[in-house]
């Protein structure tokens, strides 16, 4: 071997141990950070049914789950069966194939809004076990080779809207939101507040009950909470309020009062400041400063804006710029200090998934397939868009150079070449 060969292999290895240690897992909803920032690098800004698709795997039954990647496996869940049989599908990150497809758990379907699913919160992992929640409340979780390790039925979740919201992870903990209705006064918890909220946190490794928390009056949501800085507190809301609640007890640190049912998109952080929109009423995006105790409404609202709120996906904050969709599919960059609107752009098609920021560019993915690609700043600047052709609601997933995007009946892999 020559010195000039040797050096090239050298480089070759060097780089390539530098991207496998670069190479960050997406998971949960969201990603790592719960707030749809990838730190992924040399992603394809184009691809379509035929171009860049490294591989299309089938996906049984029917799911809005988000993809959620873990070095060499992919995590969704579905539902077969009409609803009734709960899966957790493993597919093998490198070429697609089916590495295991369990059923943990049998429920029984009920009413929901047309845009959800039986199987729509996005499952998260540690590494060790997947764990997953179903329409019925239902949480399991399973090892990496899809055997079931627990269940937990402590809730028996209803709501008219089904389940929305997805879990989070903190400190040895599955915490997950149960903002429902009443099964027998059709109005009470949806259009009348009520008390019956709960947010659960259990062992993540035996699923035993560490603590319940309560919302106080509050209405139907579907928002999945996210970590502060330090994780020992967790953002969580539902219809009417946005709550911080310490996450080791479940015990409410802080709380806003935000009118409006049926609230979707996640919160966001930035520059000190936490984003939330709430519901249908009264749609309002609200900046809340951290630090607060008690009932902060009259005093750590540092703006709101009744203009581009977010509807089904969740804001993307993306410095010094806040960026929504509104229920008109409308595209608004706002100025994230002030909330001052810089510049708004009407988009083709319905948006449900939420928007990820990676290399430094923004993707937006329709109901229809599409993904716009953008450059985030001042002004609306269109790098390209990307249609798969398919009907796509669950949120995309950035890692190892890919993408993962799950549409009606495929999970596709996007890139610009096949892993070695």
């Amino acid at each position: 071997m020559s010195a000039t060969t040797r050096i090239l292999l050298c480089a070759a290895i060097s780089m390539a141990i530098s991207n496998l240690a670069s190479a960050e897992n997406w998971t949960r909803f969201r990603g790592p950070n719960g707030q749809g920032i990838s730190t992924e690098k040399n992603l394809p800004t184009t691809w379509s049914a035929d171009e860049n698709v490294v591989w299309k795997a089938s996906i049984p039954g029917k799911g809005w789950s988000s993809p959620i990647v873990y070095k060499d496996k992919v995590f969704v869940t579905t539902a077969t069966e009409e609803g009734v049989s709960c899966r957790i599908v493993c597919v093998n990150r490198k070429d697609g194939s089916i590495a295991w497809n369990t059923e943990v758990h049998r429920q029984k379907p009920g009413p929901m809004r047309q845009q959800n699913s039986y199987a729509t919160p996005t499952p998260v992992t540690d590494g060790e076990r997947v764990y997953s929640v179903f329409y019925d409340g239902t949480v399991a979780a399973v090892d990496f080779s899809g055997k079931p390790v627990w269940k937990s039925q402590e809730v028996k979740f209803f709501s008219l809207h089904g389940l929305g919201a997805s879990p989070l992870l903190a400190q040895g903990q599955l915490i997950m939101p149960y903002d429902g209705s009443s099964r027998e006064e059709s109005r009470v918890g949806w259009k009348e507040p009520w008390k019956n909220a709960v947010i659960l946190s259990l062992d993540a490794a035996t699923g035993a009950v560490k603590w319940k928390g309560k919302r106080g009056e509050s209405r139907v949501g579907h928002v999945t909470p996210i970590l502060l800085g330090d994780g020992e507190q967790f953002v969580s809301a539902g219809g009417d309020r946005v709550q911080g609640h310490d996450a080791q007890t479940g015990k409410q640190v802080w709380s806003i009062y935000s009118q409006g049912e049926g609230v979707t998109p996640s919160p966001v952080i930035g520059d000190g400041l936490i984003y939330t929109s709430s519901g249908f009423e009264a749609p309002t995006i609200r900046a809340i400063r951290l630090g607060g105790k008690g009932d902060i409404t009259e005093t750590h609202i540092a703006w709101e804006q009744k203009k581009g709120v977010p509807a089904l996906a969740s804001p993307l904050y993306v410095a010094p710029y806040l960026y929504t969709i509104s229920r008109d599919n409308i595209l608004h960059c706002i100025e994230a200090s002030t909330g001052e609107i810089i510049w708004l752009e009407r988009l083709t098609g319905v948006h449900s998934a939420s928007p990820v920021f990676a290399d430094g560019r923004i993707y937006v993915l329709s109901e229809d397939g599409v993904t716009l690609v953008l450059s985030p700043g001042p002004k609306f600047e269109e790098v390209a868009r990307n249609s798969l052709g398919e009907t796509c609601l669950a949120s995309m997933a950035v890692s190892q150079g890919r993408f993962y995007i799950r549409s009606a009946t495929n999970l596709y892999c996007i890139g610009a070449s096949a892993d070695e």
